[in-house]
């Protein structure tokens, strides 16, 4: 599974001429980023664990290390 590069909270927020972001913007982006990926995670977590032997063996995966993939926490990559 290949993953994009994160992006900066610097690079998605710019003023209209190019200007940097204040940081209290830049923060607020990036907490956000956080909180989204921490969501997706979990959520993406707890459905793996719902899974039957038959669909994790329809998406190549073994019931141990779907087991150990649910149960890590959902602020850990």
């Amino acid at each position: 599974m290949s993953q994009q590069p994160a992006l900066l909270a610097a690079q998605v927020i710019t003023y209209d001429l190019g200007h940097p972001a204040p940081v209290v913007a830049r923060w607020a982006v990036a907490f956000a980023v956080t909180v989204t990926k921490w969501d997706s995670r979990y959520r993406t977590r707890k459905a793996l664990s719902k899974l039957t032997n038959a669909q994790l063996r329809d998406i190549g995966v073994e019931r141990d290390v779907a087991y150990t993939e649910a149960r890590r926490p959902f602020w850990r990559a």
